[in-house]
């Protein structure tokens, strides 16, 4: 299932979603820049779990877990975290506030970070992506917005059939995914990320999400998750 949208109103512009977008696009600019360099660039700003195990001694790798989250490992990684960023960052936002919405987005990717690493213990294989800080804008949203509709794109052989979905659907399905590939890295007795796809963060992002989301959103904010006015996708 590809997202395409929901019918979830917001009330004021995203500035925060926005800028995170176009920096993670900057930031991936300046990698392709890199030539030959590009790998010693990675494995310097990704978050190695060996080198973090070492944090006592070198505090200064810690920072990794925040660099690590505005770099990708090519376009389609890159697009992928981004179109889900901009479909359901910006009501998070709303609900959220700009500021704590930059805090939440930012500390769910360092939780999602240190639970990978937590995982694959001794991996010298640097975690990069912001999937990790995404999975809890997904969290949060799910908790937010259990009732809206998400409007999905599913190919079907030739053609390309779209949707409207539940949010519980679509992101419970996405959750459920991540958890059971998650086990079944551990289950066939392999780090819990070996180059792949770092299921374990996807997780931990998400549950930071759920929790964290409803803690910090401020009374005032709040409003129901849908709107019997209003109903569109974009």
């Amino acid at each position: 299932m590809i997202p395409l949208g929901d019918n979830t109103p917001r009330r004021h512009v995203p500035t925060v979603t926005y800028l995170l977008i176009g920096l993670n696009v900057l930031v991936f600019l300046v990698e392709l820049v890199q030539g030959p360099r590009l790998q010693h660039f990675i494995y310097q700003w990704g978050a190695v779990p060996a080198r973090l195990a070492r944090w006592p001694q070198h505090p200064i790798v810690l920072i990794t877990l925040v660099t690590s989250m505005f770099l990708h490992g090519g376009w389609w990684h890159l697009i992928g975290n981004m179109v889900y960023l901009w479909i359901f960052g910006d009501n998070v936002e709303d609900q959220l506030g700009s500021i704590r919405y930059l805090l939440f987005y930012l500390f769910g990717g360092i939780a999602a970070g240190v639970l990978q690493a937590l995982l694959s213990a001794g991996s010298n294989v640097p975690g990069i992506g912001a999937s990790g800080a995404v999975a809890a804008v997904l969290g949060a949203y799910l908790v937010f917005f259990p009732a809206a509709q998400v409007l999905v794109g599913i190919p079907l052989f030739f053609w390309f059939e779209v949707f409207a979905i539940p949010a519980v659907l679509v992101l419970g399905f996405w959750f459920v995914s991540q958890f059971f590939n998650g086990l079944l890295t551990l289950a066939v007795g392999r780090a819990a990320f070996t180059g792949g796809v770092a299921w374990w963060a996807h997780v931990g992002g998400f549950l930071f999400g759920m929790i964290i989301g409803p803690a910090i959103r401020p009374r005032w904010r709040r409003r129901p998750p849908w709107s019997p006015y209003i109903y569109y996708y974009r």
